[in-house]
């Protein structure tokens, strides 16, 4: 894992801040369970679309990482991780509150590895379509 701007899951990519997503690899605490991390970051990869991966966000947020601030810039973003109320305290810890619109949790520990994906790379014109009957 690293902690640069963006990892492209597909040669020739590139990062696109208007919808973004970030991938936490809950690797210290050992909380969300191992297959879940593994088919996420797999499927995350094999579908070309552009994403931050950290190796753990509260490690980052523990050391006051800078890179906290970036990763909270304004804009949509999509965020697998663990409990959402967790996430969002790990970067109110740093000063770098999350936007309160436009951020989706995504909860590694209780949801399926398939819910996830499919969240992560559900755009607007799909999440329209699902909440017209």
């Amino acid at each position: 894992m690293n902690d640069s701007p963006c990892t492209d899951g597909a040669e020739g990519g590139s990062c696109d801040n208007s919808s973004r997503i970030l991938y936490c690899h809950c690797a210290y605490a050992k909380v969300v369970p191992e297959e879940v991390k593994a088919q996420v970051l797999t499927e995350l990869s094999a579908s070309g679309v552009a994403f931050d991966a950290v190796s753990d966000l509260c490690e980052m947020s523990a050391r006051r990482d800078p890179a906290m601030s970036r990763l909270a810039d304004p804009g949509p973003l999509k965020i697998a991780a663990c409990f959402p109320r967790a996430v969002k305290w790990l970067f109110h810890s740093c000063a770098t509150p999350l936007p309160a619109d436009g951020v989706e949790i995504l909860n590694m520990r209780e949801q399926s590895a398939e819910e996830v994906v499919s969240r992560l790379l559900a755009t607007a014109d799909d999440r329209a379509s699902e909440a017209s009957p």
